[in-house]
């Protein structure tokens, strides 16, 4: 499954400061998550088309996961049960 989508730059960004926490070069943590280099560079760039398996994998790896919340919920508006 493919996931295209213009703000992916945040969540790059955010896996790439985990990376650098962890002391690890993109090298080192590609190997290390068992995903390429490449989607490595791709991802922390915020390439707007990267495999969501393959994002759920490096999110595995630093002990974080991706919720989808609804805009109904992030504003507390009841959802219609029809």
């Amino acid at each position: 499954m493919w996931y295209s989508y213009e703000r992916m730059q945040p969540i790059g960004k955010q896996i790439q400061a985990l990376r650098k926490k962890a002391n690890l070069t993109q090298e080192e943590f590609a190997k290390r998550v068992g995903v390429g280099l490449r989607f490595v560079r791709d991802l922390e760039q915020g390439k707007s088309s990267v495999r969501m398996d393959k994002v759920n994998q490096v999110l595995e790896f630093l002990g974080h996961h991706l919720e989808i919340v609804s805009n109904h919920e992030q504003k507390n508006i009841p959802v219609s049960k029809n």
